[in-house]
């Protein structure tokens, strides 16, 4: 193996759910990911994010049951809240600010997928 191997790409993150066309629908309807295509017969689905294949499935055991925390990158935080809001996404509070530094804040706003799995908007806002 070569000393100079880094891993610096992700191809694909697994997102376990319990009910695949309900899930589907909600990150494809509600969040508007492109779907890319499903296993038919298998509970599999996935979607483009940004080059990153995103994959939905039913885990084979709880053994390799994922609990990601992804955090999705908007321009504008508070349009995006409100946009999903009107969508019928319910947030845990309003956005709020984690992070600065003498350029930027880091703007963060939380809610929950239908399968229970926490999903983040974060927003790098550059200071005036």
């Amino acid at each position: 193996m070569s000393k100079n191997l880094r891993l610096d790409s992700i191809g694909q993150i697994h997102i376990s759910v319990n009910d695949i066309d309900r899930a589907v629908a909600f990150y494809r309807d509600v969040l508007g990911m492109k779907f890319l295509f499903d296993v038919p017969g298998q509970s599999m689905a996935f979607f483009d994010c940004g080059g990153v294949r995103l994959y939905l499935g039913r885990a084979e055991s709880d053994a390799f049951r994922s609990k990601p925390l992804i955090y999705y990158r908007v321009d504008d935080i508070h349009e995006a809240r409100q946009a999903l809001g009107e969508r019928g996404v319910a947030f845990e509070g309003e956005p709020h600010v984690v992070h600065k530094t003498e350029t930027h804040e880091l703007w963060l706003a939380a809610f929950k997928d239908t399968e229970g799995n926490w999903v983040l908007l974060m927003s790098e806002v550059r200071m005036s």
